[in-house]
């Protein structure tokens, strides 16, 4: 039996502190990339690119509008915001041929990066953007935690399994 997922119905992106809906067209979400070192020498044959436990280069994250809204704006100041992202994925039982819904959400902290102001043309979208620093993310599905990133915090959770714990331990930090 397999679940397949088809496409993301819809999704709705909130600023978590007042709750308002920022109302965006599109997302460009976070990519995850580790720290890598290149290992050689006795013992090696070449080279081997090592990822450094728990530690990743920096995220961003790009929100993109139809139009210059206010909430868009409101995000250039520079301070860490809290926004979530809210996402229903359609899936397909092939057994039964039923549809379901699977639920997801990503929780962010970030800071501006940049905020192209988009263009002016008549008649046209002026899509207008903001990138973003992300500081911290927290995916879920089906409400169950499955990744958590917090650099600045010593934790990178993915599936239950926190792979910066002993590292925190040592370091003497709870």
């Amino acid at each position: 039996m397999a679940d397949i997922g088809e496409r993301l119905v819809n999704f709705e992106v909130f600023d978590s502190v007042t709750g308002r809906l920022l109302g965006l067209a599109d997302v460009e979400l976070p990519t995850i990339e580790a720290l890598t070192e290149t290992v050689r020498g006795a013992g090696i044959a070449g080279e081997v690119e090592s990822a450094t436990l728990g530690h990743i280069s920096a995220m961003s994250m790009t929100l993109k509008w139809r139009v210059q809204e206010i909430q868009g704006l409101k995000l250039a100041a520079q301070e860490v915001h809290a926004i979530e992202l809210r996402g229903a994925v359609q899936r397909l039982n092939t057994a039964t041929g039923v549809y379901g819904v699977q639920i997801l959400k990503y929780v962010t902290r970030c800071t501006p990066k940049n905020s192209p102001l988009g263009t002016l043309a008549p008649s046209a979208l002026q899509e207008p953007s903001a990138e973003f620093n992300v500081i911290y993310l927290k995916v879920f599905v089906d409400g169950r935690p499955y990744l958590e990133i917090d650099p600045c915090n010593y934790k990178y959770v993915v599936d239950g399994k926190d792979y910066l714990a002993a590292v925190r331990s040592g370091l003497g930090i709870s």
